[in-house]
């Protein structure tokens, strides 16, 4: 099991490229299952999560190819085993998703519950009682749903009395071949959303409303192919943003989209950094000065990400003040206080709400990943750490950054990766 060695204490200097996004690929891979020619997928990252997603599709007897071009070329029409098997879908919860396209394009459809990042309850009930709305018949059969159709799926009015991300998309990709009118309310209008309804679209989808929070879809007989370019991944943004805001230092990210992230970017500027932007770009620049605290809430698009709350712990444990960091998606998200702690930091926790006091630097020391983005947290400690720290279990950092520790020593960080 591979292990990242980092050696801290220095600021975060350079220019990098960040990769496409791994919440909008996964999806978008899916969605190719829904056209009757193949299509191309273009600016995927390389991350284990997309590679299980393809394995997924193989598996299933959809034609994969990689181009010249470096984008995905997925042939759906040779797809002959409807079934998502445990083997593959238990280290990934997105694979999901290929329950909505496979059942709105054959008629039926077998997944296996999800896996994924243990960060607390992620039901999938939203998904099946949308599916079931829509004319679907569900059974939950040894850790299988079962899902098939008599005919096409039908439109149906539905509202999600909570905001999924999953589900919204799941139910998306069903509705857009159903027979009749389709209206998602309380829609997720995540950015991941838009590209997946924007790709649909180039596919030959009828979508109303998109990045709002009431979707309208016209079911249409058939999708065709395209070529579609999947959008920066705003997480890896936020982070390279994050880390050099914590670390005091200067950096350009290119190949990157400002309008994304705006809560991100208004709670770095809050902390301090001096950020500039233009089409592709965005610079953050500390001036060499230490971060303040910042306050936060997590909540659904447009608010701030629960995807980068670690990421502003770790940085807040090294910041000027006192800082609340409120949690309000995932029960268990606060799970890298701890690693924090024996790290030096002054972090208290009262439910779903860590009160941290900014120290003058971390110490390094052994630590464990417990998640991808808890992961990314611990590195960024590991930056800001006098000494050297040792991030252990980084296959969860893999599932959502493409070689991070690259990019990092692109930036002057000096991390190595060993395998144990």
């Amino acid at each position: 099991m591979d292990k990242l060695i980092i050696t801290g204490g220095k600021p975060l200097s350079g220019e990098i490229r960040i990769s496409g996004s791994k919440n909008s690929g996964l999806p978008i891979l899916a969605a190719t299952l829904l056209a009757d020619a193949p299509v191309q997928i273009c600016n995927l990252p390389h991350l284990n999560d997309i590679t299980t997603m393809l394995a997924l599709l193989r598996c299933m007897g959809v034609g994969v190819t990689i181009n010249e071009k470096m984008c995905v070329e997925v042939d759906p029409t040779t797809i002959n085993d409807f079934t998502a098997p445990y083997e593959l879908v238990r280290t990934m919860r997105a694979s999901i998703l290929v329950l909505g396209p496979i059942l709105a394009r054959h008629g039926v459809a077998n997944v296996s519950f999800p896996g994924g990042c243990a960060i607390g309850s992620r039901p999938v009930d939203i998904h099946l009682r949308g599916l079931e709305a829509m004319g679907a018949e569900i059974q939950v059969d040894e850790g299988y749903i079962r899902a098939k159709s008599n005919g096409r799926l039908k439109g149906a009015h539905i509202f999600m009395d909570v905001v999924t991300v999953g589900g919204t998309e799941n139910l998306l990709m069903a509705a857009v071949l159903a027979e009749g009118k389709t209206v998602l309310e309380n829609a997720a209008r995540e950015p991941e959303v838009v590209d997946l309804a924007n790709c649909l679209v180039a596919m030959g989808a009828d979508i109303k409303g998109i990045g709002t929070d009431t979707l309208t879809i016209h079911g249409v007989d058939r999708l065709h192919g395209c070529t579609y370019h999947v959008m920066p991944d705003r997480i890896e943004t936020g982070t390279y943003l994050t880390a050099a805001a914590a670390s005091r230092g200067r950096v350009m990210l290119k190949n990157t989209d400002e309008h994304i992230l705006e809560a991100v970017l208004l709670k770095l500027t809050e902390a301090g950094a001096s950020l500039r932007t233009g089409k592709g770009w965005i610079e953050l620049d500390m001036k060499g000065n230490r971060p303040r605290a910042v306050n936060l809430k997590t909540a659904p698009y447009p608010a701030f990400p629960t995807d980068m709350q670690s990421q502003f712990t770790a940085m807040n444990a090294v910041a000027e003040g006192t800082g609340t960091v409120i949690e309000t998606i995932f029960e268990n998200r606060l799970i890298q206080v701890h690693e924090l702690n024996r790290m030096g930091a002054n972090i208290r926790l009262e439910g779903n709400t860590a009160i941290v006091t900014g120290v003058e630097t971390l110490k390094g020391a052994p630590v464990m990943a417990s998640d991808l983005r808890a992961s990314a947290s611990l590195v960024i400690a590991g930056m800001v750490a006098q000494g050297q720290t040792i991030v252990d279990r980084i296959y969860h950092i893999d599932r959502g950054y493409e070689c991070i520790e690259e990019k990092l020593q692109l930036l002057g960080a000096n991390i190595r990766r060993v395998a144990s």
